[in-house]
């Protein structure tokens, strides 16, 4: 029996359709359009107290220097995080994909930092790299002779919260990469060793051109989660200190919104890092998918 038999009648498809479209407009729209709301006002009380600013909620963060600088952090971080993701999976990933024995076991050992909640994953790293009880700063200071204190250096506390990142995102981009890798013909591949290429030009040659549609749809994702994320690993192990060099752009929006409880600039701050991010993924479709190698 064919589908058009089974649903013959618009009614039966919206049917089936609202369980879902409840949800989404419950939980996605509705907040967001919520959101939008709440930047032209000015609140107290978590709300229940607004009064109605236009812009000035905008006005005021774009001439805050902390928000500046939170931007700028939170644009340098992204950047990090998200090429930083994609350089050492996609290198992992090849290695995985031409390992004859135990492949599955290396799978595992780069997917399960991925499994691990967020919260679970700041309070490891916060604990190996403490400058006194830490055992990867112990081992740091007996071959470098330098006592690295990651929370009180900014320079050491941003590169500590990026490597954090990459850690914990590695694994959903080994997942991706790995499955592009085998779709690519294997006579490809051995034609190329018959030539006498290097791996290292077997894999930026070869490979990335072949897998660049899968590089593409991950430099998008990469994109959103390293602006919308990170939120739980800077409160675990910084809350944006040094000097505010950690306080990216999401954890600002938090302790102003609920720590602050001024709903109004939280609101405003979503509103501009949507505007940001929905911006940099037009910008990205528009001249990056062009690189993109498809067939």
């Amino acid at each position: 029996m064919s589908g058009k038999e089974i649903y013959d009648s618009n009614w039966q498809a919206a049917l089936f359709l609202l369980p879902t479209m409840s949800v989404v407009v419950l939980f996605l729209y509705y907040p967001g359009l919520e959101t939008f709301r709440y930047s032209v006002y000015s609140t107290l009380f978590f709300g229940m107290d607004k009064t109605f600013v236009g812009l000035d909620n905008f006005e005021a963060l774009l001439t805050s220097e902390e928000y500046h600088q939170s931007l700028l952090v939170t644009t340098l971080w992204s950047a990090v995080v998200m090429f930083g993701r994609l350089a050492v999976a996609l290198v992992v990933s090849y290695m995985i994909y031409e390992v004859a024995r135990g492949s599955s076991f290396y799978l595992i050992a780069a997917i399960w930092p991925y499994a691990m909640p967020a919260v679970v994953t700041g309070a490891i790293l916060s604990f190996v790299a403490h400058p006194e009880l830490g055992i990867f700063s112990y081992y740091l200071e007996v071959f470098t002779g330098i006592q690295f204190d990651w929370f009180s250096n900014p320079v050491y506390a941003f590169i500590l919260l990026s490597g954090a990142a990459i850690w914990k995102g590695i694994g959903f981009n080994v997942i991706f990469m790995l499955a592009a890798f085998s779709n690519v013909p294997g006579a490809l591949s051995e034609a190329a060793e018959l030539d006498g290429v290097s791996r290292w030009k077997m894999l930026t040659r070869v490979y990335v051109p072949l897998i660049s549609p899968t590089l593409f749809y991950l430099l998008v994702i990469n994109l959103m989660k390293s602006f919308f994320g990170g939120f739980a690993l800077v409160d675990m192990m910084t809350n944006g200190e040094p000097g505010g060099w950690t306080n990216i752009l999401i954890y600002k929006l938090y302790v102003d919104a609920f720590q602050q409880n001024n709903l109004g600039i939280g609101a405003a701050e979503s509103v501009i890092l949507f505007t940001i991010v929905a911006a940099l993924t037009i910008v990205q479709f528009r001249y990056t998918e062009k690189f993109v190698h498809y067939g």
